[in-house]
């Protein structure tokens, strides 16, 4: 399937997660505090709720679901949870518990989403497995 033919809003949901996916590590890295930091953490949690909002308006009624909501949309609710945790530890200057929170919705957010997107019979599954692949 080209992505030409998939709907607008899972194009725009796969540009802003690749985005996150790409930039968190670098946001993560950075010195923390300076400039450098906060911009890419800015930009990175701006990709995160983008790509979770985007997430809500992507169903699938072939997969176990409800409502079409499939077990991979929980990790929308997480980001949420997440990135407003995170928010609210660093406004109250609690670095420890922002830098796991952060950490926790990278690793949750964006790895594992991504991971289980490449699950064989998902868009990006098929891709890699057998497009790429010529495996499944």
């Amino acid at each position: 399937m080209p992505l030409s033919s998939l709907s607008p809003q899972i194009v725009v949901h796969l540009f802003l997660a690749a985005a996150a996916l790409a930039l968190g590590p670098f946001a993560l890295a950075s010195r923390k505090g300076s400039r450098l930091h906060r911009g890419l953490g800015y930009a990175w949690v701006t990709l995160m709720l983008g790509a979770a909002v985007s997430s809500a308006f992507i169903r699938d009624f072939r997969l176990p679901n409800v409502a079409g909501y499939t077990p991979i949309h929980l990790l929308t609710v997480i980001t949420f949870v997440g990135i407003g945790a995170a928010l609210w530890y660093v406004m109250h200057r609690r670095i420890q518990n922002h830098r796991r929170a952060m950490w926790i919705t990278y690793l949750g957010g964006c790895v594992g989403a991504g991971l289980f997107a490449l699950l064989p019979g998902r868009y990006l599954g098929q891709l890699l497995w057998h497009h790429a692949l010529g495996l499944i």
